[in-house]
């Protein structure tokens, strides 16, 4: 892990997901973009229509005042580089080409989440990065003082079209040398499997991996809360989960679960495109 990326809005949200980055950096001796998204139009930009080249170039330079501040961190000291990038406008899928320009390995999120009463994360810019992002992407909805992953879940269908997230989800454990736990959720209903049936499921997925991880068969009335509480009962640290991007967060898999799990969860959350 060489590059890590962190859009931020000077939120307290983009600190949290700040302090995540500086940790993980530290660990690996990794630099951090740190990205910020200005909204300009384009009158503005091109200065023809009223606008004066002379607001572009304060705002700009009020926006590298405000990073400047925003970066003064002690939590940042021991970080090998730090290289601030403001791009004009608030378009999510230029991440992908900063990422693609810098070989970066992971960009980390601060969320909302869920407040009990609204579904935030849903429709967020945390959302709009993670339908837009080829690299997996960390999300962090609270403050972590030093983040580490000792045990990552990985939930999917053990489809064949999970076979590249799961290779992703490996390769991230690997890299922050954390337990890879596997699992997948029976329910009852349609989509209950028995146990000899579940684990054919699983382990012709494996087989086709080339992993010889074991996967845990755990039953629960929803996908949901089976991989929550799954998680809770494994001390996981975060949980990782396939997702098809563009097509947005409800194709995470089975429906709009990943969806829930995104929001609902206290733990941060790693997606995978597939």
């Amino acid at each position: 892990m060489k590059t890590i990326i962190v859009p931020i809005d000077f939120s307290e949200q983009s600190e949290n997901a700040l302090q995540v980055a500086a940790s993980l950096a530290k660990k690996h001796n990794a630099e951090i973009l740190v990205l910020h998204m200005l909204e300009l139009n384009e009158a503005m930009i091109s200065s023809s229509e009223g606008f004066h080249p002379e607001q572009t170039v304060f705002l700009l330079k009020l926006a590298e005042k405000r990073i400047n501040e925003f970066l003064d961190k002690s939590y940042l000291k021991g970080v090998s580089k730090i290289t601030p990038i403001i791009k004009h406008f608030k378009v999510f899928g230029e991440v992908n080409e900063i990422a693609a320009k810098h070989n970066g390995d992971l960009i980390v999120m601060g969320s909302h989440g869920s407040d009990g009463l609204k579904e935030i994360f849903v429709g967020s810019n945390a959302e709009k990065v993670v339908r837009n992002a080829n690299i997996p992407v960390l999300v962090i909805k609270k403050k972590h003082e030093d983040f580490r992953v000792e045990n990552f879940v990985f939930a999917c269908d053990y489809k064949d079209e999970s076979l590249e997230a799961f290779q992703k989800a490996k390769d991230f454990t690997e890299k922050v040398g954390a337990n890879l736990h596997m699992v997948y959720i029976n329910t009852p209903g349609d989509h209950f499997l028995s146990t000899k049936d579940a684990y054919e499921k699983v382990n012709t997925f494996l087989s086709k991996a080339g992993a010889g991880t074991g996967v845990d068969i755990y039953n629960d009335y929803s996908v949901e809360k089976g991989v929550l509480n799954y998680c809770e009962s494994i001390g996981a640290d975060a949980i990782g989960i396939p997702t098809h991007g563009r097509k947005g967060l409800s194709h995470f898999f089975m429906g709009s679960i990943g969806e829930d799990i995104a929001n609902h969860a206290q733990l941060p959350v790693i997606t995978f495109k597939i």
